[in-house]
Parts: C-alpha cells; sequence; structure tokens
C-alpha cells in the first residue's frame, strides 16, 4: 500500500474502499449516483490515505487552482437576499485577489468537500451556516483543505472562525427592551428546521436574548409562511397578556410581525417595543420603522477570503474573529 499522500492512485483509494476504480471516480466527480454508504467509504478511504491530485504542484503558488468554494446554505429557513449579500462580498473580495468563486450547496456535505479536495478544483474553502455539531467539520480537519468558517462549531480547536457576536446581539436586543421599561419580552427567532439544525448563530442569539437576568423572557422559533408567523404573534400575546417587548430575528417574518401587531392593537414604539436582528433595510421598510442589530454579511464574506487567502500564502491569521454588533436606533 502506498504510504498515506505520496504516490497515492485512485487504485489505492478503491483497495481501501472495496469498490471499483470507477466508483471513486464517480464519488469524487458527482457524476453518478452513488449510495450514501459506499461514498462514505470512499470519502473516508480518500482522507486515510490523502489522495489528492496534483498535490505538489497544487504546494506551489504559481500552481493554484485560482479558485475557492464556498458552501451556501441554500436550504429550509435560510433567506436568500441575505446569503446573496454574503456571496457577493466573498466574490468581490476573491476578484481583488485574482481568484473566482465555485459556490456549492450545503446538501452536498461531507461527501461534497471529499469531492472537491480530491479533484485539485480549488485552493480553499469557506463554509457557512455552521452547526454545533456539524459533520462537515471533522472531514475538514481530515481532508486537511485550507478553510474558513463563517460560524462557530462547539469544538473549533484547529480551525479557523469568522462571525457576528450573536450572543452579544441577543443580549443588545433584551437590553434595549429592557430599557425601555419592557419587563417581560420574547424572541421570534429561526425557523423551526434552523433549530432542528442546531445551527450555530440561532442558538446563540437565544441564549444571549435569555441571559439578562430580572426579566421574563422566552424564545420561539419563526414560521415561514406569512399566515402562520401572523397567527404565531396572535398566539403569543394570549399566552403572554403581559407582553411589552418583541425581538424578531427572522428577516421575511418582520412585515408579517408588525401587521398582527397593529391587528392586536398595539402601538409599536409607544406601549410596545420591537428590535430586529437582520439588514438595516428590513427594519427601514416598515411603519415605524424599527431599531436593529444589522448582521454585516459583506463584512463577515470579505473578512473570511482575506484570511483563506492570507493561509495560502502561509501567513498565520486569527483562529477566532467575532465582529462586535451594532444596534441602530431609529
Amino acid at each position: 500500500m502506498a504510504a498515506p499522500g505520496r504516490g497515492v492512485t485512485i487504485a489505492d483509494v478503491a483497495a481501501r474502499a472495496g469498490v471499483a476504480a470507477s466508483t471513486v471516480s464517480y464519488v469524487l466527480s458527482g457524476k453518478r449516483s452513488i449510495s450514501p454508504e459506499t461514498a462514505d467509504r470512499v470519502m473516508q478511504a480518500v482522507a486515510d490515505l490523502g489522495y489528492h491530485p496534483h498535490a505538489g504542484a497544487r504546494s506551489l503558488a504559481s500552481r493554484r487552482a485560482g479558485v475557492i468554494a464556498m458552501m451556501f446554505p441554500i436550504r429550509d429557513g435560510m433567506h436568500l437576499p441575505v446569503l446573496m449579500q454574503f456571496a457577493a462580498g466573498a466574490v468581490a473580495e476573491a476578484r481583488r485577489h485574482d481568484q473566482d468563486v465555485l459556490l456549492m450547496t450545503a446538501d452536498e456535505g461531507p461527501a461534497g468537500l471529499a469531492r472537491v479536495a480530491a479533484s485539485a478544483m480549488v485552493d480553499g474553502l469557506i463554509l457557512m451556516d455552521v452547526e454545533v455539531r456539524d459533520p462537515r467539520v471533522e472531514a475538514l480537519r481530515r481532508l486537511g483543505l485550507p478553510s474558513v468558517l463563517i460560524g462557530f462549531p462547539a469544538d473549533s480547536a484547529g480551525l479557523t472562525c469568522v462571525d457576528l457576536d450573536f450572543t452579544a446581539a441577543g443580549r443588545a436586543c433584551a437590553d434595549y427592551l429592557a430599557e425601555r421599561g419592557c419587563g417581560e419580552i420574547a424572541l421570534l427567532g429561526a425557523s423551526e428546521a434552523v433549530y432542528e439544525r442546531r445551527t450555530g448563530f440561532a442558538e446563540r442569539v437565544r441564549e444571549g436574548f435569555l441571559s439578562r437576568p430580572g426579566l421574563r423572557a422566552e424564545v420561539r422559533p419563526c414560521p415561514n409562511f406569512p399566515m402562520e408567523v401572523q397567527r404565531a404573534v396572535k398566539e403569543l400575546l394570549a399566552a403572554r397578556p403581559d407582553l411589552t417587548g418583541l425581538a424578531v430575528h427572522n428577516e421575511p417574518a418582520v412585515g408579517h410581525v408588525m401587521h398582527a401587531l397593529a391587528d392586536a392593537g398595539k402601538r409599536v414604539g409607544e406601549d410596545f417595543h420591537v428590535v430586529v436582528i437582520g439588514p438595516d433595510e428590513v427594519a427601514e421598510r416598515v411603519h415605524p420603522q424599527l431599531p436593529s442589530v444589522l448582521v454585516p454579511a459583506e463584512t463577515l464574506a470579505q473578512t473570511a477570503v482575506r484570511h483563506l487567502m492570507r493561509k495560502l500564502d502561509g501567513f498565520d491569521v486569527p483562529d477566532s474573529t467575532l465582529v462586535e454588533p451594532q444596534l441602530t436606533i431609529r
């Protein structure tokens, strides 16, 4: 058997995984559907053996692919306009470094990471929508592909992570409501699917929001559809008649939340207060305009690309970069 990472061939990977060489090729190229169990065996063999076509050439800066991958979370509970801000920031910063960006979808998972690592099509990877226990993170560690995460898993040792300080953002919302005399508050957070995936940013907002002492606070997931959002607000107000403060961390829901509050006779900004975590335009296009904590999507993506390029050039970068949240009062 070839020594790991030295002269390893596709045949070595096939023998290790107990499959045909063509099956390895299909798993890595994605040209045919392969069962998850077989794909996992192939991916593990790739990682164990350090298989990487043209690995020697890739170690030379002059022979880089000139492409970085971005694993893009187009899935339930993610707001596409905000995702496009991340993509725009990454592409703009990558072009400043003469790099192109390959977008991958998050549902490709660890097998997708193994495929791009083994194909030599990219120099590094930016991973988004990081879960607390994210199976892609362990795959990154095994594969050794240079990477930066936008988000933090539970165990970030040995990783480079960039994100908004979502714990502080949640606390800032609770503080804002408390300072306006709200003793009973609630957070309408991300969708149920995001919480079920244990996505890091959603859990950290919840943790921060519930951390302020002296308040009666609760967190509820926010539905995806307008009528369901309005029903959720109505049910919340019925269950919590003394509620006077609400934070919303679900961009598409903000307008529907405001309609529901108006229907319930709540005077936002007077006897009821609302604060948003999300883009400025979401908080500005409702009446009255709302205070908000901006999620600086473009800045986070640009920072991630800069860190990745420095890693590829052999420079040290911080293990952890947390952007302090800024609350804008309107």
